[in-house]
């Protein structure tokens, strides 16, 4: 079994656009995916009808600017090549519930 932190979780928790979500490259790194974003993105475009509105979005360029200098240490003169997105606390359990990670795996069962 692997060892998550809570503390760790509690800060990849942001609030943008009012709610309280998680971005995709923190949740890649929490579920060990293999391929990263790619996996998560892969895994919504399957299931895309277990994702409303409420469950993720992409945050726009002005949201993203926001993690430049901190989460994503983007330096200066380079660009994210693909916006991330965000999910709520559903779209997290949800995102447990379809990824084939074992932890993706634990924390769906928990």
């Amino acid at each position: 079994m692997i060892e998550i932190i809570e503390d760790d979780i509690k800060n990849k928790i942001y609030e943008i656009r009012g709610k309280q979500v998680m971005l995709d490259f923190d949740l890649a790194k929490l579920y060990y995916c293999k391929n990263g974003t790619k996996d998560i993105n892969k895994a919504v475009k399957r299931n895309i009808n277990r994702f409303p509105d409420d469950f993720y979005f992409e945050l726009t360029s002005v949201e993203c600017s926001r993690f430049q200098t901190g989460t994503l240490n983007v330096k200066r003169g380079q660009n994210i090549k693909y916006l991330p997105h965000a999910f709520t606390e559903e779209g997290v359990a949800m995102l447990s519930s379809i990824l084939h990670t074992e932890v993706a795996e634990e924390a769906s069962i928990e």
